[in-house]
Order: structure tokens, then C-alpha cells, then sequence
């Protein structure tokens, strides 16, 4: 690798470091006569509160560690600005999310081929699941696991009853257990598979990055402002570290892996994107490619909170003693409540009959509290996350203004379609059903949220509008496809510009089925060995 004072080269300039830039900068530079420059707007993911898997809802209030992002008014969720929290640290996202490991339903990437993404059908694409995970020795052995790939993955010890009360409260309710969520079938109750190896948060930093690897260049703390092009060709790209700016260039090809929100960004700043959106910024057009922005999705969930009676939830932890007490045990044997996320059970079930697959997604919590942890319960209590995953409703990323220090902006559309509010009132009685079974009887107090007065369907609508949050799934703003609002083709190459790909979430051309960060490393997965061949 070159490097003058204001200029670097490499064969491949790999832009962010999350979840997919990670995995391509590891995968890439396998071959040592292939040199590479992973650029990171953020600083080193050698932090405790982002290793220690309990304390994942900490980062997220870190202006350090998270871009901190906010949408503008949602018009069907009374007018509120959700967060929208990003990884901005080695690891990216993968370093501040909740470690939840679903992979998604196999008809997830039926229908992404269906829509455009040739090649990424579920056959296609499981090599690629496998070849990332290293499941837990405890893990049986089957088709559908990995066991020697980088990232760890575990199940919990279910050490707290409550989520055995759950479970059994599922089957009383008519659903089927389920032992694996990522295997042949993905309806169900059962534990919920997190990144966490050895107590540690197994992000794509800690999972992929070598160290001291000769051909790997790691460059943090600076922002990518524009891609370098020319001739419609991209050659590199420009940034800024602190007052400095300098120039990195690529031999064979730039690689884009910001995410749903700064990839689509990022493109736009540099004249890909709208003609007339681009016009209006003052930015020069270099491609005409409207799709730039568009297709956001995410996914939202309410609490459906209920009291416990006995004190067995973890309401007794939440105290500063508590917390001290987790994070001393952890710190000396990675060990104790300090090395799970608390999500060790879950479920999908289906909004109605008719469904082709599941489309509503659990996540138990033996606690009552928010998930960023600013507000708890006042007692012992229990919460399930619930809400729709295959929503139709779309929004946008557009830009605030030509700097590229200027946050973009974020409408998502929430709750615009009528199916979103019918699946979510089956998710809300889907989950008070679970809670009214017997398994519940002996330590079942009052419903703290929704609460017993919201029982009609305008009733939890009002609830749904005032309390829904973002599950933090931002996807699809660079959809790969064929069609005229695709960006990028089946294999991530952008239209109308060469040696330029954009390669994360960014690409879905349709939400998966469950959390993103396993269906991201896949892709990238996926797109190293394509770029290999190419």
C-alpha cells in the first residue's frame, strides 16, 4: 500500500467498518497479494461497555459510539422522532446492537430473488450463514449450522425461570417449541441464539479483524465525504480526520459498507442518486439512479409488560449495587448475567392464518424496562417485544444539505399501510395470550403496558401510535435488483458506475424475517467471494 501524505492506494477501499465492511476487509485480504484500506468514521471498539453482552443498551446512549441519528415527525405515530441509532465504531452496529443471531425465514430470499436478486435464493445463500457462525460446542450438529466460521454464537443458560414460564406458556397458547430459529423451520417459541462467544460480545471487529495482517490497512476516526469519479468509473475517495484531508485510491474497486442510512447518503453527496433531488442540493449529476434513498424499511415493536408477583424477574439486578455486582463478576470470569444479552427466548408466530410464513417476532425479557434502559418498572415484571416484520409501509434517506457532515434525512413512513395496524394488534393479543395461560397463574399481577383499559382495536392503536419503537432494522436504501429503482445489481455493482459497489443492509430488496446483523454478515459473505472471482 502507498502512501504519500495527503494520498493512499490500495487494490480495495472498503468505506465503514461494520457489519459487512469488517467481513470483506478480513475476507479480502486473505490473499496476501491483495492490498486493502478499511476506513472507519469511528474510533476503536476496545471498550468495555461494548464487550460486556448485558450492557449492550449503554453504547446506544454513547454520542461517541452511536451516530445518534433521529427521524423526522412520523405522521401515524403522533407526530414523534424515533431514534435511529448506528454504529459508529469498529464493528459498526454490530458493536452496539442487541446480539440477537436470526438469520431469517427461508422465504425471505425466495422472495429477494422473486423481486431482482438473482442468486440469493435460501440455497444460495445458506453456504454463506454457515460459513460465518461458530455455534457453541453445546450446539448439535446439523445441515443448517456453522461451526468453524468467526462468529461465535450461544444460547443462554435460561438460568432465570421466568423464561421457562414463557415457554411453557407458548405451548398452553397452541404454538409449537422450536429449538432452532435459523434450522428447518422458523414459527415457534424457543431460546433465541445471540453473538456472544466466551462471555464477549462477538461483533465483526472482534469476530473478523486480524491484527497485524501486512496487506490490511485500518483508518479510523475519518469520514468519507465523496467518492472519487471519473468517466463514470469511481478511483477513490475523499475524506476528513479532524481539520486534515487527504485522498485514499483504489487500484480495482471502492467499496461501500456505511449501512441503510450513510451508504444511500454517501452516493448522493458524490452525484449518484435522483437527478431532481441532486439538483435541488446543487450537487453536480454524475448517474441518474432515482432508487438512491428510497425503499427504507425497518421494523417496529411495543412492550407488552406484564407484573410478576414473585421476586423473580430481574428487577432485583437493576439497582446500581445490582449492576455493580454483574459487571465485577463479568470483569473476572466473563461469566454471570454480565454474558447475555437477556434475550434468551423468543418466538414468531403468524398475524392470521392465511400467512405464508411468519410474520410477528418475540423477544422475552425477564424484566420491565426499556430497551435503552432509561425507564424500568416500578416491580418484578416480564415483557415481551412484539411486532410485524414484513411491513409494506417504505420511506426514505434524502440529504439536508451538500455537506456531508450534515445528517441526512430519515422518514420511514411508519404504520402507513392498514395491514401494519392489523398485525400489530395480533402481535399485542398474541402476547397477552401467552401471559393469560395457566403456566402464569401463580405469579401473574396486573399488565403494566398496555394496561387492562386498551382493549379495542382503536384502543391499541391509540398505544401503538404514542409507544411503538424502532427495533433498529433500517434497510433497503440501495436495493439490489434489476429493476428501475434498483442501485446496485445482483452482485452489488451500482448502475452506470464502474468499480464501485455498495455491499450491506443497504442492498435488501425486502426486510427479512427477524434481526439484521446475521443477514448483513451473509451478504458480505456472499460478495467477497463474488468480488474474488470477478
Amino acid at each position: 500500500m502507498k502512501n504519500n501524505k495527503n494520498e493512499m492506494i490500495a487494490d480495495y477501499v472498503i468505506v465503514g467498518a461494520g457489519s459487512a465492511g469488517c467481513v470483506l476487509a478480513s475476507r479480502l485480504s486473505e490473499d496476501q497479494n491483495c492490498s486493502v484500506i478499511l476506513i472507519e468514521a469511528g474510533g476503536s471498539d476496545k471498550n468495555l461497555i461494548i464487550q460486556m453482552p448485558s450492557a449492550f443498551y449503554l453504547p446506544m446512549q454513547s454520542k461517541k459510539l452511536n451516530w445518534g441519528y433521529v427521524t423526522e415527525p412520523e405522521a401515524n405515530m403522533d407526530g414523534r422522532r424515533l431514534d435511529c441509532p448506528r454504529g459508529r465504531v469498529l464493528g459498526g452496529s454490530s458493536s452496539i446492537n442487541g446480539m440477537v443471531y436470526v438469520r431469517g425465514n427461508a422465504n425471505d430470499y425466495t422472495r429477494w430473488e422473486k423481486i431482482g436478486a438473482i442468486g440469493w435464493g435460501y440455497p444460495e445463500v445458506l453456504p454463506y450463514f454457515k460459513k460465518a457462525q461458530r455455534a457453541d460446542k453445546r450446539t448439535t450438529e446439523d445441515e443448517f449450522k456453522g461451526h468453524n466460521g468467526p462468529v461465535g454464537t450461544t444460547t443462554g443458560q435460561l438460568n432465570n425461570p421466568l423464561y421457562n414460564y414463557f415457554l411453557a406458556a407458548a405451548k398452553e397458547a397452541g404454538h409449537p417449541l422450536n429449538d432452532d430459529f435459523n434450522g428447518r423451520h422458523q414459527e415457534g417459541f424457543g431460546v433465541m441464539p445471540m453473538t456472544v462467544a466466551d462471555g464477549i460480545r462477538s461483533s465483526t471487529a472482534r469476530s473478523y479483524l486480524p491484527r497485524g495482517r501486512r496487506n490490511l490497512r485500518i483508518v479510523k476516526k475519518a469520514l468519507v465525504e465523496q467518492i472519487i469519479l471519473k468517466d463514470g468509473k469511481a478511483e477513490g475517495v475523499s475524506l476528513s480526520a479532524g481539520a486534515k484531508t487527504s485522498k485514499v485510491f483504489a487500484n480495482k474497486e471502492v467499496l461501500i459498507c456505511a449501512g441503510a442510512i450513510n451508504s444511500p447518503q454517501l452516493l448522493m453527496l458524490s452525484g449518484i442518486g435522483p437527478k431532481d433531488h441532486l439538483n435541488d442540493m446543487g450537487i453536480e449529476l454524475k448517474a441518474d439512479v432515482p432508487g438512491v434513498g428510497q425503499n427504507l424499511m425497518d421494523h417496529l415493536e411495543v412492550y407488552v409488560q406484564q407484573s410478576i408477583t414473585q421476586p423473580i424477574s430481574l428487577y432485583k439486578d437493576l439497582s446500581l449495587f445490582g449492576r455493580g455486582k454483574i459487571g465485577i463478576e463479568w470483569l473476572l470470569t466473563k461469566g454471570g448475567l454480565g454474558a447475555t444479552n437477556h434475550f434468551e427466548v423468543g418466538g414468531y408466530m403468524r398475524s392470521h392464518v392465511e400467512a405464508e410464513q411468519p410474520d410477528i417476532q418475540f423477544h422475552f425479557l425477564p424484566a420491565a424496562m426499556s430497551y435503552d434502559g432509561s425507564s424500568q418498572a416500578s416491580g418484578h415484571g416480564c415483557q415481551a417485544h412484539v411486532g410485524p416484520m414484513l411491513s409494506p409501509s417504505r420511506g426514505s434517506v434524502t440529504l439536508q444539505s451538500p455537506n456531508a457532515k450534515d445528517y441526512p434525512t430519515i422518514r420511514f413512513n411508519y404504520m402507513s399501510h392498514k395491514s401494519d395496524w392489523e398485525v400489530f394488534r395480533a402481535a399485542i393479543r398474541g402476547a397477552r395470550e401467552i401471559f393469560a395461560q395457566p403456566s402464569f397463574d401463580q405469579i401473574r399481577g396486573p399488565e403494566f403496558s398496555p394496561g387492562a383499559q386498551a382493549q379495542s382495536d382503536s384502543e391499541l392503536d391509540a398505544f401503538v401510535r404514542a409507544h411503538a419503537e424502532s427495533a433498529y432494522h433500517p434497510c433497503g436504501t440501495c436495493k439490489m435488483g434489476v429493476d428501475d429503482m434498483s442501485v446496485v445489481d445482483p452482485q452489488g455493482r451500482v448502475h452506470q458506475i464502474d468499480n464501485l459497489r455498495v455491499i450491506d443492509a443497504s442492498i435488501f430488496p425486502h426486510i427479512t424475517n427477524g434481526n439484521l446483523n446475521a443477514p448483513t454478515i451473509m451478504v458480505a459473505e456472499k460478495m467477497a467471494d463474488m468480488i474474488k472471482h470477478s
